[in-house]
């Protein structure tokens, strides 16, 4: 018997201590297989088996060492003993002052984590569909300001360019991360296409060929977002990019959920020119709120990289704990499964949506370039019962969120708002002048049926109280499945 243990000889039967030591070395060969095969575990980590390797890898951490003596100013010293053990004894953050993928002396097994966080991430995409991905970073800020860092980054390599051409999407930090990076947005906004809307590609070439071509930063996309609004045409902008040499970031923000979305991105890499891609870890591996991953394509990891090199200073390593705990907590297949059940979520919540809508009068709008998001009519109700009055109609989200229905939105023509400069008419429709009133609601990943089942019941309670009407021949809640 090797180590320590060999000493319990005479106190404990060996074949006692045996059985124990193989088990603890089963565990091992885990931690040896995910390192070396650097990808997600084929099956889950049982949680005893990834607390165990955070513990191990959080003893490597100079503030955990049992004779360590620290002068310094920065020694991973934690007053309370709830924060250190919420963090597991990972105090000394990522990084270091120059740089956030840099590996610290005083921390190798919060850097081996960071590591192990990157490579877990970029084995998840490609399970989840997003082919051809070269370096991946995962950084300690949410997504719109990962994006400004991107924009920051692609500024020193540009220093000529000021202007960020920005199809119209409306969500606030979509525009102000823009800002936040020093440059200006030159705004798209969307063509119809019946009820969806899509990308101007023929208005963002002509921005990009104009007169202020030189001082174009980048062609600034999104793909996941809230119908109507469509994804971007990622593949022709990617195109258009290569052609004009200008460079091409992605908001990915909660795209890689759905496999039609990666696909689209794949082909975007493949086809045309992508300089970075920006997603949530909260969004998409159901974790709190706090980190991003930039990453992009193979050849063309500059901005990742220089991403990197120029985050200033050190970074909270929570965000990435979180995500490598989640993803080995899952394995290949658990991830896999999650988002096999998101598309099929998806299909229920449309269907479900749409018996409730027809059954009063309304219908689904037909999106089919947003793979995540459904919007019903408002119409009858809007000049109905609330006698065309857009703030009335507006009240059903007020009503929804008050009876614990989060994330549901509800947009009526007539609202205008301003935002770095900007002045958007009927914000919230990413459109001056969408013609319909509607009601929308995302399929994301974690979500379930009786999530879908408790939505539709309680909207119909609130579409009565409005004065809607009842289902004609099943009376109240009908369209909304009993939970």
């Amino acid at each position: 018997m090797e180590g320590w243990l060999g000493q319990a000889s005479g106190l404990v039967p060996g074949n006692y201590l045996s059985q124990g030591t193989q088990a603890a070395a089963s565990r091992r060969k885990l931690f040896k297989s995910l390192l070396s095969n650097r990808k997600l575990p084929q099956e889950p980590w049982a949680e005893e088996t990834v607390l165990l390797f955070i513990r191990e890898l959080s003893e490597l951490d100079s503030n955990n060492f049992v004779q360590n003596a620290g002068v310094g100013e920065r020694e991973g010293r934690v007053l309370s003993r709830l924060v250190r053990d919420r963090h597991f004894g990972l105090s000394h953050g990522i990084g270091r002052s120059g740089d956030i993928s840099a590996v610290q002396p005083k921390a190798a097994g919060s850097s081996l984590l960071c590591k192990v966080c990157n490579f877990l991430v970029k084995d998840a995409l490609r399970v989840a569909g997003l082919l051809d991905v070269g370096y991946v970073t995962t950084v300690p800020v949410a997504t719109g300001m990962a994006l400004t860092l991107v924009l920051q980054a692609l500024r020193r390599r540009n220093p000529k360019g000021k202007y960020v051409v920005w199809p119209r999407i409306d969500q606030k930090t979509c525009l102000k991360c823009v800002y936040a990076a020093n440059a200006e947005a030159l705004v798209v906004e969307s063509d119809t296409e019946g009820d969806q809307l899509v990308t101007d590609v023929d208005a963002v070439e002509s921005l990009v060929s104009g007169e202020r071509a030189e001082e174009i930063l980048c062609v600034l996309t999104t793909t996941s977002c809230f119908a109507p609004r469509a994804a971007d045409a990622v593949v022709e902008i990617s195109k258009l990019c290569q052609r004009k040499g200008v460079a091409h970031v992605v908001n990915n923000a909660y795209g890689v959920q759905s496999a039609e979305l990666c696909a689209s991105l794949t082909s975007a890499f493949r086809k045309g020119r992508v300089d970075a891609v920006v997603q949530s870890t909260d969004k998409n591996f159901l974790v709190p709120v706090g980190g991003a991953v930039v990453c992009a394509p193979k050849g063309r990891d500059g901005i990742p990289t220089e991403v990197d090199r120029t985050y200033p200073g050190r970074a909270s390593m929570s965000p990435l704990l979180d995500v490598a705990i989640t993803l080995l907590s899952l394995g290949s297949q658990g991830w896999a499964d999650l988002l096999t059940q998101r598309e099929e979520l998806f299909g229920y919540l449309k269907a479900q949506v749409s018996s409730f809508a027809s059954q009063r009068g309304e219908r689904v709008l037909h999106t089919p370039g947003n793979p995540i998001s459904v919007a019903m009519t408002l119409d009858g109700l809007r000049d109905g019962p609330c006698g065309g009055s857009d703030e009335k109609t507006r009240f059903l989200g007020s009503m929804l969120f008050q009876r614990c229905i989060s994330g549901a939105r509800v947009f009526a023509p007539g609202k205008s708002q301003r935002i770095c400069g900007h002045d958007f008419a009927n914000y919230g429709s990413h459109h001056p002048a969408y013609p319909h009133a509607y009601l929308n609601a995302a399929a994301a990943i974690g979500m379930t049926r009786q999530d879908v089942d408790v939505f539709l019941q309680k909207l119909a309670a609130c579409w009565e109280k409005m004065g809607g009407t009842k289902d004609r021949e099943k009376g109240e809640g009908a369209g909304a499945p009993s939970a």
